[in-house]
């Protein structure tokens, strides 16, 4: 087979992560908990289900070609959710819709490089966003970020180079769950601008922000979309994974760039996932706040007990939305002790080494735990499994 830049790219880690379960046997009295992959396990609410459903049944156009950048009446609502979230400004011009929230990334990057370019990107990094640079031929430039797992504006300026053409922030992160400051993000705003760079923000986790008023500005600053690009996911927040609906938020000239990249890949969003991501945002909100509060006490709920692994060595070097970042005490790479951990605790959980460039020695010590479809038992009892495993 020809070496190409897909060929070379890794594996998509929660595909292997789950291949760690092959031949694997749990008992009833020690079930898997799979705390691999951010992802809600409910369905969507029946009444989401029956919208969908009655557009299915009923109308007609959900089953034909749709607009490019998506339909107008979500734009619309969309533009309409984020100004109200953001005070500020924001127009249906400003929004398109995607098929997720990962090919809102691959859409904006495809329009900002071209091979050859850089994108500077906090580790530990979303495997996905580093997947998807590496099969277009452009680098990921680590930036490391500091023992709060956070970033600085100064150590990313170090990394600038002709060829930087963006910068990739994700908050709530994936994978370290912390959050970043509003002051922060408007600090990297202004770097991106000094440089005439675009400043990419991935908040598919905006909605179990621990803040309720807007975790940033950058909305309200002069001229914000000839620099900022903001990427939303209605996944997460009302379960609809396998529809594959996101956004981007962005300049108009900039999404009629993108509308080339999705006008290849997809033709349009699916039309019924559309209409029932419109129906949450216009009958869920009460809903999704309440969400917003079980994923917040579920946060707590892991720095709170962390106690009993802190005991033996382990560190937690941060926890939100989705996930917790931890520092393990054991002998040997995250790469050797997540399948393990399969075999002997019964959870399968990914490494710090799929989240960092191979020569960083941080990822050797971490793992990830995506901890949402815990209950406040549940994590108790993955506390409880760590703190006994015979590793």
């Amino acid at each position: 087979m020809t070496k190409t830049r897909t060929s070379a790219t890794f594996s998509p880690p929660v595909m292997e992560a789950r291949r760690w379960l092959d031949g694997v046997e749990h008992p009833a009295d020690r079930p898997l908990i799979n705390v691999s992959q951010a992802a809600p396990v409910d369905p969507p609410l029946p009444q989401m289900r029956q919208a969908m459903a009655d557009a299915a049944l009923h109308d007609d156009s959900v089953h034909l070609y749709g607009p490019v950048l998506g339909t107008p009446a979500l734009r619309a609502a969309l533009a309409r959710n984020a100004a109200s979230h953001y005070n500020a400004q924001i127009t249906a011009q400003n929004v398109a819709i995607t098929s997720g929230c990962n090919q809102a990334f691959a859409a904006a990057v495809s329009s900002l490089c071209d091979e050859g370019d850089e994108v500077l990107v906090p580790t530990p990094w979303y495997f996905n966003h580093k997947m998807w640079l590496d099969m277009n031929g452009v680098t990921a430039v680590p930036v490391q970020t500091q023992a709060d797992m956070l970033p600085t504006v100064a150590a990313a300026r170090k990394q600038i180079t002709p060829r930087t053409r963006a910068i990739a922030l994700v908050s709530p992160n994936n994978p370290a769950g912390v959050e970043y400051p509003a002051e922060l993000i408007l600090g990297f705003f202004h770097l991106a601008q000094q440089h005439g760079l675009a400043l990419i923000v991935d908040e598919t986790y905006r909605d179990f922000h621990s803040e309720t008023d807007a975790p940033h500005a950058l909305f309200q600053q002069p001229r914000w979309d000839e620099t900022f690009i903001h990427l939303y996911s209605f996944s997460k927040s009302y379960r609809l994974t396998g529809h594959r609906v996101g956004a981007v938020l962005a300049a108009p000239a900039r999404l009629a760039q993108m509308e080339k990249f999705l006008d290849t890949v997809t033709i349009c969003p699916n039309q019924i996932a559309q209409h029932t991501a419109l129906w949450g945002l216009e009958n869920l909100e009460d809903w999704l706040g309440e969400q917003r509060l079980e994923i917040l006490a579920r946060a707590e709920a892991i720095r709170e007990g962390f106690h009993v692994l802190a005991d033996q060595g382990w560190v937690l070097r941060s926890a939100g939305a989705y996930f917790a970042y931890m520092q393990h005490p054991f002998d040997m790479s995250s790469a050797q002790l997540a399948p393990k951990l399969v075999r002997e605790a019964g959870i399968l959980c990914l490494p710090g080494t799929m989240f960092c460039p191979d020569d960083d020695p941080e990822g050797a010590t971490h793992l990830r735990i995506a901890f949402a479809n815990l209950d406040v038992a549940g994590i108790q009892t993955l506390y409880q499994r760590l703190s006994c495993a015979n590793l």
